[in-house]
């Protein structure tokens, strides 16, 4: 009887410990089973995290345009600021050059004039007294000449003294002398050899336009009073031939050595509309210290006005061919995951690629590895798979 107790509790005891042991297997294989599963659909996830899933439908409704990459010329090119600027040998700052009061105005500012022509009459106390001058200095060197004429033929006859003759010499002399300097007074006035040589004793003093152009600014009105020994004051009037300019391009430091006299120029507004066409013809040997930019200038006809002085654009300059490069527009290449990313079709969507890029040229960049020639990518619309993305990410993220 004792035996066989033994024998059933052993028996017992046995079934229970391989119960429990298939029991604890059964629950590892489950819990192992599981981990594998979450595993998979993990990796599932991962690789469908970088896909954003359209349909045609659906991608030309988000104005996604897809294209055929292709390669093109990629040359190297300066793009530098610049100013327009007037032609310094086309400019005239019209000073007094004697003193008096305004009392006609004849051209006012935006007026164009031609050389010659009539901007203000001035009424000169300073005038009118060269010009009474000029005719006593006329009537003295008259009566000199009428003296010496009498002692040459006193001195034929035998009756005038040789030192008469000479002072009556002298006197010629010094009386031609003084009329010259009188005359020279008056030319440097602007007034005409006719004008000097008239009987006219007048005060009245023609301001004139020394070129033809257009009067940018005036500062002189009717009845001020204008002198010059101020020399503080502005110029009357101030005219600009603006038919030919100056461009002055910035140029840094570092591209001086690249640039020559009669390196071609294209002269562009920020839009890339081309405005005009030209070569460098100075090189400034000086670098400007805050700037590290040096000038070099461009001269050009501006017979149509485009290029207007005062204002800002751009040069292209052109110093060779380079490569040829597969060249997308700029907004195709979108910076994912701090890396320029182009999007290119996949079976499911769209998917971020990355690239290495080169130069931009007339709203292209080169794209040096990482897009083929004939391979497809997204054109237009990156933008918008980008913000999918980085949206799509978030979202993923949370969960």
């Amino acid at each position: 009887m004792t035996s066989y107790w033994k024998i059933f509790w052993i028996v017992a005891f046995g079934t229970l410990m391989l119960t429990a042991c298939s029991n604890e297997l059964t629950s590892v294989d489950r819990a192992e089973n599981q981990n594998s599963t979450a595993h998979e659909d993990a990796e599932d996830e991962d690789d469908d995290r970088g896909v954003i899933s359209l349909s045609d439908i659906a991608a030309e409704a988000a104005g996604i345009r897809v294209e055929i990459a292709q390669t093109g010329r990629v040359g190297d090119r300066l793009n530098l600021p610049a100013e327009v600027r007037f032609d310094a040998d086309r400019v005239a700052q019209i000073s007094p050059q004697i003193g008096g009061i305004v009392r006609k105005l004849y051209a006012t500012e935006g007026d164009d004039v031609t050389r010659g022509q009539r901007l203000a009459l001035i009424a000169s106390r300073e005038l009118a007294d060269l010009k009474s001058d000029l005719i006593s200095a006329r009537a003295a060197t008259d009566l000199a000449q009428t003296t010496l004429k009498r002692e040459e033929r006193l001195w034929t006859d035998k009756i005038t003294s040789e030192a008469d003759l000479l002072a009556a010499r002298a006197g010629v002399s010094a009386a031609n002398a003084n009329l010259q300097a009188i005359k020279g007074k008056l030319q440097t006035l602007g007034l005409s050899p006719a004008q000097i040589s008239s009987d006219n004793s007048g005060a009245n003093f023609v301001v004139t336009s020394p070129l033809a152009g257009t009067i940018v600014q005036r500062s002189v009105s009717l009845g001020a009073a204008v002198n010059t020994d101020d020399t503080s004051a502005e110029p009357l009037f101030t005219i600009v031939d603006d038919g030919v300019v100056w461009v002055d391009i910035a140029v840094f430091k570092q591209d001086l050595s690249r640039l020559d006299e009669g390196t071609k120029v294209n002269l562009i507004t920020d839009d890339d509309e081309t405005i005009a066409q030209s070569e460098i013809a100075f090189i400034s040997p000086i670098v400007d210290q805050s700037s590290r930019t040096a000038t070099a200038r461009v001269i050009v006809d501006n017979a149509n006005g485009r290029l207007r002085p005062g204002s800002f654009i751009r040069a292209k300059i052109e110093l060779g061919e380079g490569e040829t490069l597969v060249r997308v527009p700029i907004n195709a290449v979108q910076t994912v995951n701090a890396t320029p990313s182009i999007f290119v079709p996949t079976e499911d969507g769209f998917a971020p690629k990355p690239v290495v890029t080169g130069l931009e040229q007339d709203g292209y960049i080169s794209i040096v590895r990482g897009l083929e020639n004939g391979e497809s990518y997204v054109a237009e619309g990156a933008f918008t798979l980008k913000s999918q993305l980085e949206k799509d990410s978030f979202g993923a993220d949370d969960d």
